[in-house]
């Protein structure tokens, strides 16, 4: 599970293809159901019915298979009630055949509507990825999970070990880090590994916004649905919002890299976000990730609102330097600022879309092409670990942070249980303080 030092960027890229778009796998695979041509229903079940996973399940119809969504599973009976009446506005009822008895709620609701289906839409809160991930796969269905995939080094773990049981099984995983099939991220980091900037020796990568939305706390609500409600705003659900939104841009870095760092260094904190409804979580975090090769990225996202918003990576090579962004943006430079290559973004596709394209027209073929899980797990890993620095105040290794025991799971996910970190008597809520909390 630890990144390999032996290998050469190229070897890398080639070991790790799968976890690019373009990359191929074309075993034929048996399938429940016979989907040669599109003749047959594929059967999907939505686990996770907020608007994230209501927009996956869009995106799944948008492919034009022959797909039918025929269970549904959340925590909350509103939240899925409200999914589904959006998706049956839009599709109908030859798309949308959720009836009553496969509409599935409360914490074991996944296991039942994952038995309904051939493939798993999964986009529950990040903590609950590693298990939701772990029965699809014990059940032999092919899958799309969002981003983050764990929020704790226990979960990644789990991760890493069920992405071999996929492997194994020839099971497709596609992974939310949409930027992996976007297209000005592909052509412009293809030329980066053929050599156009040289060998990469430093980079900037950044997710620094205004916040995300607050639900307040209502008459009558345990702590635990609260949490449930407020998941960004702790850790056992989100893992902060380095791990939740940040992951995207430290993915591209690790992509650009073609391997994982070995140790992070950083500084966070509470500065705006401070009140009783703002959980655990920190509002900023810096880190100085660094690679086996002494190359550092520079890691930097905060929740400021009414500030200057920054969302885009940069890198610079022994050759020149790059510059890429989510708007379709990716543009190559030499070492004496001549333009190599602009991304002409144009008419590209929207990468939410076409990670399921490729999801479902792999499924629909029969082949095994999309092997997502293992990467996304190590560079989810790699922004828990950029956690356990800001957190901690102390340099992290991957080793250390990878083997961590701490774990942020409830040990009972009940209504009435209580999770692990709760308010005080003034109603705030412990949050780490550097150079005094434990994160290993």
């Amino acid at each position: 599970m630890k990144p390999s030092n032996a290998n050469s960027r190229r070897d890398f890229m080639k070991t790790a293809a799968l976890a690019t778009a373009g990359a191929t796998m074309l075993n034929p695979i048996s399938i429940p159901g016979a989907y040669a041509a599109g003749s047959d229903v594929i059967k999907i079940a939505l686990i996770g019915c907020g608007g994230r996973g209501t927009g996956a399940a869009f995106q799944a119809f948008e492919t034009g298979h022959n797909l039918k969504l025929v269970a549904m599973a959340d925590a909350f009976e509103d939240q899925l009630e409200d999914s589904y009446s959006k998706l049956l506005q839009k599709f109908g009822k030859e798309k949308v055949d959720v009836p009553q008895e496969r509409k599935f709620t409360g914490f074991d609701a996944y296991k039942n509507a994952i038995k309904e289906a051939d493939v798993v839409l999964i986009a529950t809160p990040p903590g609950f990825r590693p298990t939701h991930f772990e029965e699809a796969i014990n059940q032999n269905k092919q899958v799309f999970m969002e981003k983050p995939v764990a929020t704790d080094a226990t979960g990644i773990r789990k991760v890493l070990e069920v992405a071999e049981k996929a492997k194994a099984k020839k099971l497709n995983v596609v992974v939310g880090l949409q930027r992996r099939y976007q297209d000005n991220y592909i052509e412009t980091i293809k030329r980066i590994h053929d050599g156009a900037i040289g060998d990469i020796v430093g980079g900037q990568v950044f997710w620094n916004g205004g916040g995300v939305w607050v639900r307040e706390r209502q008459p009558g609500q345990t702590e635990m649905e609260y949490q449930m409600r407020n998941w960004y705003y702790f850790n056992w659900l989100c893992g902060d919002h380095i791990v939740e939104q940040h992951v995207h841009n430290i993915d591209v870095a690790n992509w650009v890299k073609g391997s994982y760092p070995v140790k992070a260094e950083g500084t966070g904190g509470r500065l705006i976000r401070t009140g009783k409804d703002n959980g655990e979580i920190f509002d900023h975090h810096v880190v100085l990730f660094t690679y086996d090769d002494g190359t550092v990225i520079h890691s930097e996202c905060r929740h400021f609102p009414g500030v200057h918003n920054r969302v885009d990576e940069s890198f610079q090579g022994t050759k020149g330097r790059t510059f890429m962004h989510a708007g379709n943006h990716g543009v190559l430079w030499d070492a004496k600022g001549n333009e190599l290559y602009k991304h002409n973004g144009e008419h590209n596709a929207n990468p939410y879309q076409t990670e399921h394209n490729e999801l479902f027209g792999a499924i629909v073929k029969g082949e095994y092409k999309f092997a997502d899980a293992e990467n996304a797990a190590k560079s989810t890993m790699t922004a828990i670990m950029g956690r356990y620095a800001t957190y901690s105040g102390k340099i992290i290794n991957w080793d250390e942070a990878l083997n961590s025991e701490v774990e942020l799971m409830p040990d009972t996910l009940d209504w009435n249980a209580m999770p692990k970190v709760v308010p005080g008597e003034d109603g705030y809520y412990p949050h780490a303080i550097p150079g005094k909390t434990k994160v290993i």
